[in-house]
């Protein structure tokens, strides 16, 4: 499992809502634009932690389950819509595909996105519609790309349209309606902060989103062929160029020889969510297309289903064989949950149970993870804002990729400690922590 700043993050937040009450009305930060998601993630991962005794691989578990959820979700769906061979190929393929493996062993609010993506989209087909809201409202709630479905379940909703559907329809509305009120009252406390930041993003956005929908275009094949490459060919350049063109054909051929509303359905969606990604003008990763995962494993699985033996077998066993090439399973865990133990324990033996500050210099990292721990452990330390102590603590990681020197660093949580020199250094695991302690006469 990954633990960074966000997983540490978020189990900061879970942890005092369950021991303190503290409930919360906004969940993560975006990391563009300064907008805040739904809190449900939060909501959604409380359980975990608090049956795991607080340790962070609870909402890990969950997750995990979830992702095993999905894939009994994407054979289900297949075999409903389309036929019980493309419902194992497309099983098969999602549950060793690299990138979907990734996104399912940890927490992180953007990883539930491909199940509750394709339990809406399936709820709508079966006009299900108040399960449906509550559906999209945890999508919405694992990343506002969750808008880009709404075309699609427009279009499903007007092709099954009768009067007998607009009760449901307005209870389904009612009922997300109801799953905005915490963001609106930390709005109506906040004096618009979000709604204000949504309206810049989407407004103002010359760097960000551009609504004009034929600007996309010319990015789509681009994003076609990126996509397919991360989820069916083991993020292989070039095998992800041979799939993009053979999944292009196929769908042509599917078209002609097998089309029905399903297939139309998964293409619509497909088609919505290339666009949708194409309108954002910052590089897109992996994660902003998670509502996507799971079409394209359905898309693929109903194509093999349907080619000839000749060509589905090898094909089959080529996109078997650069999936399992880049399992993650094949490279050693870094082990960053007990990594990140290991270097509080550190802290405390040196720290002699006196109060403390704490600060992190790090590449791709931030310090809630580090501090998730010390609260559990109840350990003295105090924020730079509460109280200057007589020792500092600097985690340096990876020591060997950045510049370690904690003295006279730039850094507010360095600096604001005021003169000082290293007392002692340690190293776990690649991670470096100096002791730091006052010295007047700010020599080294």
């Amino acid at each position: 499992m990954e633990f960074l700043g966000d997983q540490g993050r978020d189990v900061v937040i879970v942890r005092d809502f369950l021991k303190n009450g503290n409930l919360f009305f906004i969940g993560p930060q975006t990391s563009i634009g300064n907008m805040y998601l739904g809190p449900f993630y939060y909501y959604l991962i409380a359980p975990a932690l608090l049956l795991a005794n607080f340790n962070p691989v609870g909402p890990a578990i969950f997750v995990a389950l979830l992702s095993v959820a999905t894939a009994y979700l994407i054979f289900h769906v297949s075999k409903k819509w389309f036929n019980p061979t493309a419902a194992y190929i497309a099983t098969f393929l999602y549950a060793i595909s690299p990138t979907a493996i990734k996104f399912a062993n940890f927490s992180w609010n953007p990883n539930i996105m491909p199940f509750f993506a394709l339990l809406f989209i399936y709820l709508m087909t079966e006009k299900r519609y108040l399960w449906a809201s509550v559906a999209f409202a945890m999508c919405l709630n694992s990343h506002y790309l969750a808008l880009i479905l709404l075309p699609l379940a427009g279009i499903i909703w007007l092709k099954d349209y009768s009067k007998a559907s607009i009760k449901p329809t307005i209870l389904a509305i009612i009922i997300f309606c109801i799953s905005l009120i915490p963001q609106a009252l930390f709005d109506l406390k906040h004096e618009g902060q979000n709604i204000g930041a949504l309206s810049t993003f989407f407004i103002k956005r010359e760097t960000t989103v551009n609504l004009k929908v034929y600007k996309s275009l010319p990015v789509i094949p681009e994003l076609f062929n990126q996509i397919n490459t991360s989820l069916l060919a083991g993020k292989n350049q070039y095998f992800g160029i041979v799939v993009s063109i053979i999944l292009l054909i196929g769908i042509i051929y599917l078209l002609v020889k097998h089309k029905n509303q399903k297939l139309v359905y998964c293409l619509w969606w497909y088609l919505f969510g290339l666009i949708g990604l194409g309108l954002y003008k910052q590089h897109i990763y992996d994660h902003y297309f998670g509502f996507l995962f799971p079409v394209l494993f359905i898309l693929i699985g109903y194509l093999l289903s349907k080619l000839p033996k000749l060509l589905t077998i090898p094909l089959f066993i080529f996109l078997t064989f650069f999936s399992l090439l880049q399992n993650p399973f094949r490279w050693q865990a870094p082990h960053q949950l007990q990594t990140t133990k290991s270097v509080i324990q550190k802290i405390n033996s040196q720290s002699n149970g006196q109060p403390f500050n704490f600060s992190l210099l790090a590449k791709q990292n931030y310090d809630p993870g580090y501090l998730y721990f010390i609260y559990e452990n109840k350990l003295p330390y105090f924020h730079l804002n509460q109280k200057i102590t007589d020792q500092l603590f600097v985690v340096c990681e990876p020591h060997k990729d950045i510049n370690c020197d904690p003295i006279n660093n730039p850094e507010w949580g360095i600096a604001a400690f005021g003169w000082a020199k290293i007392d002692s250094e340690s190293d776990i695991d690649g991670i470096r922590i100096y002791k730091l302690v006052h010295n007047p006469s700010g020599q080294k």
